[in-house]
């Protein structure tokens, strides 16, 4: 190991020590971490839902509403693949703030007079950006924890995306319902606050470039092998993101009624940043083993749920809604935590920037099919349908996590 080697390890030990001595909140460089991706995920909330309602405003049908967040999810995983190799040459100052840009800018070009193909054409940069926010979050709040104290900082840094989407997700849609889109692609572009955080938090986190799995060796380039432990849990995240990004898409297509988006919307954002804040203490505590195989079946449940209360408009369709969404958030939310951890185990920590883009690629994708697909199906069939093939994804994964527990 070299002397710069050494003199990096020296201080990831000493940032390690110092989360140890106190909470993960305080650790250096965290606070500008989980600001920062309050800031990028806030951005990213207010358009998720509100670009497909636009669409659908404009004439257009769920297809055409699914295909735009499912091409922003595309553009994503793209960019993830290849973010470990942009940390390496640019830096991670230069590739944060370049995130942030793309992000935040695209928000603001919403104002201009668009088709449906502006619409589309709008969702590449914005996939750059969040591909570029997803990874490096996720890479730099493994490399500011102690192993031992992981899961408590990943449900910090979890509660950094999901409190603000709590929020804003419900809100957007019901804001440009009632005041207009204008308001809620202005506030879209927030993203570019967080370009002023970047600084702060890359001389914290250790360059990717010394990840044992891309070094060259003799002139050459090792090839890169992605541990076969890692795709349980990337496919479990898949699923349950799928069933996850159909409800975000499609909450405000599937009842007429704005309240009851906002209420269901709102009951999923909180208890899934509830559910991912607080499941990294029982993981800490007792491993994911317990938690993963339930929580498949849960998502199952809640999608069922929302299938038959879609397919109707009284009061008690309304309660089977609200309460199939908060059913699915709850497994949406840790099953986020859970499979994290499980990838970076899987992983070992000179392939964080691998688990990180695995991880989030299993995440967008998921997120991206489900707009997609349900949207296809919808629109060929009812919404009741379309949630019942979420569901049926759902089931197909518990194998995976069986087999994944026998292995532990």
């Amino acid at each position: 190991m070299g002397e710069a080697d050494r003199n990096a390890e020296q201080g990831q030990s000493g940032a390690w020590r110092a989360v140890s001595a106190g909470p993960v909140w305080t650790a250096p460089g965290m606070p500008a971490l989980l600001v920062m991706t309050a800031f990028g995920f806030s951005g990213h909330a207010l358009l998720f839902p509100t670009v497909p309602l636009w669409v659908v405003t404009m004439g257009g049908n769920s297809a055409g509403a699914g295909a735009v967040n499912a091409l922003l999810m595309l553009c994503t995983v793209l960019t993830q693949v290849l973010v470990p190799f942009a940390l390496r040459r640019i830096g991670w100052n230069i590739t944060w703030k370049l995130g942030m840009i793309f992000l935040g800018v695209p928000s603001l070009l919403h104002l201009l007079p668009l088709s449906f193909a502006g619409a589309l054409a709008l969702a590449v940069p914005r996939g750059f950006g969040f591909g570029v926010l997803t990874v490096c979050g996720a890479i730099a709040v493994a490399e500011l924890v102690h192993p031992a104290r992981r899961g408590k900082a990943i449900g910090a840094y979890g509660l950094a995306i999901a409190a603000p989407q709590a929020i804003l997700i419900p809100a957007a849609p019901w804001v440009a319902d009632n005041i207009g889109f204008t308001l809620v692609f202005v506030a879209g572009a927030c993203p570019l606050i967080g370009w002023f955080l970047a600084g702060p938090v890359a001389p914290h986190v250790t360059s990717t470039s010394r990840e044992a799995d891309d070094r060259p060796v003799h002139g050459t380039r090792r090839r890169v092998r992605i541990p076969i432990q890692m795709f349980g849990p990337m496919l479990i995240l898949l699923a349950v993101t799928a069933a996850g990004g159909a409800l975000l898409t499609f909450t405000p297509q599937m009842t007429p009624n704005p309240t009851l988006v906002f209420t269901s919307l709102l009951m999923f954002t909180v208890i899934s940043a509830l559910s991912r804040w607080l499941i990294g203490a029982f993981a800490d505590r007792y491993g994911t083993r317990p938690f993963v195989t339930p929580l498949i079946g849960l998502t199952a449940a809640g999608l069922s749920l929302i299938a038959w209360a879609v397919q109707g408009s009284g009061a008690l369709q309304s309660a089977g809604l609200i309460a199939g969404m908060a059913i699915v958030g709850i497994s949406y939310g840790a099953l986020q935590n859970l499979t994290l951890l499980d990838t970076f185990a899987a992983a070992g920590r000179k392939r964080y920037g691998m688990a990180s883009a695995v991880w989030n690629i299993g995440f967008d994708a998921g997120t991206g099919i489900g707009a997609l697909l349900i949207g296809v199906i919808a629109a060929q069939a009812t919404f009741s349908v379309a949630m019942l093939a979420a569901a049926a994804l759902s089931i197909l994964t518990l194998p995976l996590a069986v087999a994944s527990a026998r292995r532990r």
